[in-house]
């Protein structure tokens, strides 16, 4: 089956680790739990990482155990400077020459994914968002999110490449049938193709496509 779309997840997958985004935003999810719940900053890791953990992101579990107002939660948690982030010449370049339709499939919400591909000079590239919101706020790894993904896509999984940093955001793809790469992930995670950084992707996608006969 020709694939057509390459499905990319956001943070940490089209920038850096060390770009400190995502240090960051775990920063402010446990200031949230400490200011709303009452919970001290050590309660407050505890809570964050377990739910992490248990349901693929903190916003789940409190979404799931106590009372939360997601867009409030979304809009503090995002909250941050991406100064750290600049315009990446080569990754533009590199999306410029690959082809099928490419879109963002992200635990984040919509306003903070437009930011970070602003900051990085590489929004024209996506015709498509699709955020947590989108997906009722089932995160990755559950399955609900990617067949919910599938359905607003209109694709089949033999028709996607997911690409993300985090295996275990990975393997339901897998399953359902999608190409996945794997992104500076742990050596020991599985993975139809490993690349060390997203500049990699141009090798495995042009073997990925010729496979499938879509190039």
């Amino acid at each position: 089956m020709t694939i057509r779309y390459l499905l990319f997840d956001l943070d940490e997958t089209l920038y850096p680790r060390g770009a400190g985004v995502m240090q960051e935003i775990g920063r402010r999810i446990r200031r949230y739990i400490v200011q709303e719940y009452g919970m001290t900053w050590e309660e407050a890791d505890q809570m964050a990482r377990r739910y992490h953990q248990e349901y693929g992101t903190s916003m789940r579990g409190l979404l799931l155990n106590h009372e939360l107002d997601v867009s409030r939660y979304l809009t503090f948690v995002h909250d941050l400077p991406l100064d750290l982030l600049q315009p990446n010449r080569a990754l533009d370049a590199l999306l410029a020459g690959l082809p099928g339709e490419k879109a963002i499939f992200t635990n984040a919400d919509r306003p903070h994914a437009e930011r970070v591909l602003a900051q990085l000079g590489i929004r024209r590239h996506f015709s498509r968002i699709i955020d947590v919101v989108a997906v009722g706020y089932i995160p990755k790894p559950n399955p609900a999110a990617y067949t919910a993904c599938l359905h607003l896509l209109g694709a089949h999984p033999a028709e996607c490449v997911l690409i993300e940093d985090t295996g275990r955001n990975l393997a339901p793809a897998k399953q359902l049938g999608m190409t996945t790469v794997l992104v500076d992930g742990d050596p020991d995670d599985a993975a139809d193709y490993k690349i060390p950084t997203i500049l990699g992707l141009g090798s495995v996608a042009e073997a990925i496509f010729q496979a499938n006969a879509g190039w």
